[in-house]
């Protein structure tokens, strides 16, 4: 594991997901961490954090990707992951 900026705990909510890294010159597989998650106290957005672990310094050095969510956007977002999961399970079920 390499030294991570995105603590890794009990409450993230994917950690050790399969991960890639794509530039105009690289491509780098790796594991991650995906978490979504929002302050406990006066919440006014949700941000969906991203991490690669073990990435080759001369492509990016250590760093944590981070979106800011409204609701509306991390429900549009909500309704992407439970749509298309049926659309790749329903595809494996057709080979």
């Amino acid at each position: 594991m390499s030294d991570r900026l995105l603590s890794v705990t009990g409450a993230t909510t994917l950690d050790y997901v399969d991960g890639k890294a794509v530039g105009e010159s690289f491509e780098w597989e790796s594991v991650g961490v995906v978490n979504a998650t929002a302050d406990r106290e006066n919440p006014d957005s949700v941000r969906l954090q991203l991490e690669l672990d073990n990435l080759a310094e001369e492509h990016l050095p250590t760093h944590m990707d981070e979106f800011e969510l409204t609701p509306d956007q991390a429900r549009a977002l909500a309704a992407g992951l439970e749509k298309h999961p049926t659309r790749v399970e329903d595809a494996a079920e057709t080979e």
